[in-house]
């Protein structure tokens, strides 16, 4: 899957971006506001987010996920396993609105 650098409503660094393990997406809140400002990277997001379905359904790989919560920008590796028209399907049941998603590598 190619790297694509999506334009986050605020600025981002690399020292900012928090780790997390996907147990711990269903207790992080997330704001109803879209993270990606332009419709060419949304229709690109989902785009990856359907090749990532491919990678974890077909080849069990993981993809690194960049989202924003309330409080910040986190990044989770994990198998992606589904996807509907508002939210990612992970390993365990552990879904993440599409809307939060920055960037998929």
């Amino acid at each position: 899957m190619k790297t694509l650098l999506y334009a986050p409503r605020k600025s981002t660094t690399r020292n900012s971006v928090v780790v997390i393990p996907k147990e711990l997406i269903p207790q992080l809140h997330f704001p109803k506001e879209e993270v990606l400002l332009s419709n060419y990277d949304q229709i690109q997001r989902r785009k990856d987010l359907e090749h990532a379905i491919l990678l974890g359904n077909v080849y069990q790989s993981k993809v690194t996920i960049l989202f924003e919560d309330i409080e910040g920008v986190k990044k989770v590796m994990t198998t992606v396993w589904g996807l509907t028209d508002e939210r990612v399907i992970l390993k365990q049941n552990i879904t993440l609105p599409i809307h939060r998603i920055i960037q998929l590598k």
